[in-house]
C-alpha cells in the first residue's frame, strides 16, 4: 500500500536542506541537494515506519505561516 505523507523542507544559512515529516515524530534528515534530501527522507520514513510498526494517518496540510517575534 502506498501512503503519501507531508514533508516540510527548509534551507539553512549554510545552504543545507532539512526535511521533517510532521506525522512521524523524530523523522527528519538533511542534505546539500534536494535530490539527495528526497532520497534520504524516503529512507528515513521507511525506517520510522518499520520502527513504529504502523503508518499513521497523514495530517491534513493547511498551510505555512511565518510568524515574527522579538528577540
Amino acid at each position: 500500500m502506498v501512503r503519501e505523507l507531508n514533508v516540510v523542507i527548509e534551507r539553512d544559512a549554510a545552504g543545507y536542506y532539512a526535511a521533517t515529516v510532521p506525522a512521524l515524530r523524530g523523522c527528519h534528515t538533511q542534505a546539500k541537494s534536494l535530490d539527495t534530501l528526497m532520497k534520504r527522507i524516503r529512507e528515513a520514513i521507511e525506517l520510522c515506519i518499520k520502527a513504529d510498526g504502523d503508518v499513521p494517518t497523514p495530517l491534513d496540510f493547511v498551510g505555512v505561516q511565518k510568524v515574527a517575534v522579538k528577540r
